[in-house]
């Protein structure tokens, strides 16, 4: 007999689910779980519990929190340990804050949809006890000069094509366990937060004299899936070589948990003076914040990859890829870099990509660089983000993505390549991109599992 009972009405949640929890008290077996997990995630119906030995298997996405209306379904806490670590005058608490937490956290505090309260969230973040404030926007720029370094690289060296993002952590392990085939495209380069995560341990505690294994980085994100990312084996390249072995990044709480934490400790969020990041890790380009949005790692990407390939600044219609910006499922495109073009597309939600996998596969198109986000709208609309009125949800998402748009619009630095602190990381430490000091810290590997489905045969 299953121990995960109404396995037919929701979905199965394993009682060491690193990302989110179920109390059954709560439970009213409506089903919201079920449908969002099958018909906008592919996996709960993709998979059978007799075949892997009773194991539920999930991606961590944690959209089933965003359409559970009881709450039954919650991520598993994580700022209580945080404060407790506060406590500890032995240790230097950093956090990182992702793009798209700016544009949702002040929701929280009876703001309206996309307001951009950048300031006020460091500042409360300071309140808290935080010793250093960084943006993962210097991740996300980060990000774009590894992975568009790579595209580019596979693009001019019959590389595997289509290059797919791996930013996304639900996605990853989507493609790990039911499309392993599909692992050769994926991009190595390791998402912002543990990009960062490494640097923050490595050149930021060299250039501070920190101990780095006294440093506990704290990431604030919109996403449920990152506190399971940050467990996965090849997750401590800042210990490599070293006696001691300490995680990249230590602990993940959401948008949402920040904002209970802030009501919590009294802090009065909408009257704070605004604070600034801290330096080092303190700018970001217009592209790094667009991350939040579908599209937008796309976007960013492809700014710098003509850079690279065109040895200058990319047209002003780069700036503004009108064709990869949508909330659409599946959005396709042809970008056009003069001498050579590459089709892309864009997906929003893992069950379009399900969709997208049989045009793939169908299809004699020639595709080049794919982006997948495994929740609708992006990180927007992550699985940590705070819940809304589901009547709503097309407002919420498109608000919150004009915020970021808007922010990028606005930046003195549109493209990634541009960031000072990005220029004077790679000049002072890593080289360049895509080099071995890069590809030790910034960069990781995939592993087969979907022998997971099918545990009792294997």
């Amino acid at each position: 007999m299953s121990k995960h009972f109404d396995f037919e009405k929701r979905v199965a949640i394993e009682s060491d689910n690193p990302s989110i929890i179920r109390d059954d008290n709560k439970c009213i077996r409506c089903g919201s779980c079920k449908s969002t997990c099958q018909y906008m995630q592919g996996v709960h119906g993709f998979y059978d519990l007799e075949k892997t030995g009773d194991k539920a298997i999930c991606i961590n996405c944690g959209q089933c929190i965003n359409t559970c209306p009881t709450g039954a379904i919650t991520e598993k806490n994580c700022y209580k340990k945080v404060e407790e670590i506060l406590n500890d005058k032995d240790k230097i608490v950093i956090f990182q804050t992702s793009p798209s937490v700016r544009v949702s956290i002040s929701e929280m505090f009876y703001n309206d949809y996309g307001t951009f309260d950048e300031g006020k969230m460091v500042a409360a973040l300071r309140q808290l006890g935080a010793k250093y404030v960084f943006d993962t926007t210097f991740g996300a720029d980060l990000t774009i000069m590894e992975e568009a370094s790579e595209l580019v690289d596979r693009v001019k060296n019959n590389g595997v094509l289509p290059m797919f993002t791996s930013c996304c952590p639900a996605w990853v392990k989507f493609v790990e366990t039911f499309y392993p085939q599909y692992i050769p495209n994926l991009s190595t380069s390791k998402s912002p937060i543990l990009m960062q995560g490494a640097l923050i341990k490595t050149y930021f505690a060299d250039k501070m004299h920190l101990l780095k294994e006294k440093i506990i980085n704290v990431a604030v994100t919109p996403c449920t899936a990152k506190k399971a990312e940050i467990l996965r084996d090849n997750m401590y390249s800042a210990s490599s070589g070293d006696n001691l072995v300490f995680s990249d990044v230590d602990y993940i709480i959401t948008a949402r948990e920040l904002g209970m934490w802030i009501k919590e400790k009294g802090i009065d969020f909408n009257n704070l003076k605004e604070s600034s990041y801290d330096s080092l890790f303190s700018k970001g380009s217009g592209a790094g914040v667009i991350f939040g949005n579908s599209g937008g790692v796309m976007e960013a990407a492809l700014r710098t990859a003509y850079y690279l390939i065109k040895k200058k600044e990319p047209p002003k219609e780069f700036l503004t890829l009108t064709s990869v910006r949508s909330l659409s499922g599946i959005k396709e495109a042809t970008v056009d870099f003069g001498d050579i073009s590459l089709n892309v597309v864009t997906i929003s939600g893992t069950n379009n990509a399900r969709k997208f996998f049989k045009i793939l596969e169908d299809s004699d198109k020639h595709y080049d660089f794919i982006e997948v986000m495994s929740c609708s709208g992006g990180c927007i609309n992550g699985g940590g983000q705070p819940k809304f009125d589901l009547l709503k949800t097309n407002e919420v998402k498109e608000k919150r993505q004009k915020s970021l748009y808007k922010n990028d619009q606005d930046s003195i630095l549109r493209n990634s390549y541009e960031n000072p602190d990005i220029v004077r990381i790679y000049k002072e430490y890593l080289n360049s991109p895509l080099s071995d000091k890069s590809h030790k810290l910034l960069h990781t590997t995939y592993k087969d599992s979907s022998a997971e489905l099918d545990c009792i045969k294997n």
